[in-house]
């Protein structure tokens, strides 16, 4: 999986063949997970592990980085 970008310690990666799914990363700490689809504004499509406070401060970078990717 190609990785766009490491920002602290979040990792923003994307598989280049996901099928019909639409635009979309995938945002990595540790052994946490999260989709973002790529909207305006981003969304979260799922989040294994993160604590609700953490997935908005994922979503908030995917939203500031949004055209890196």
């Amino acid at each position: 999986m190609p990785t766009i970008g490491r920002f602290g310690p979040y990792v923003i990666r994307f598989f280049s063949n996901e099928g019909s799914e639409p635009p979309h990363v995938h945002v990595d700490r540790g052994a946490c997970t999260a989709k973002i689809w790529l909207e305006d504004p981003p969304r979260l499509a799922l989040s294994r592990g993160f604590a609700a406070h953490e997935a908005r401060i994922v979503l908030a970078l995917v939203a500031e980085h949004r055209g890196r990717c």
